[in-house]
């Protein structure tokens, strides 16, 4: 499975106010 920038940036701003559901080890790629 190949991630783009955009598909994580698309990721962090739909689930930035669900952070919470993220392992906490993705959150410095999700949220750089």
């Amino acid at each position: 499975m190949k991630i783009t920038i955009k598909q994580l940036l698309e990721a962090g701003i739909h689930f930035g106010h669900q952070r919470s559901k993220w392992n906490p080890k993705m959150a410095k790629f999700i949220y750089s």
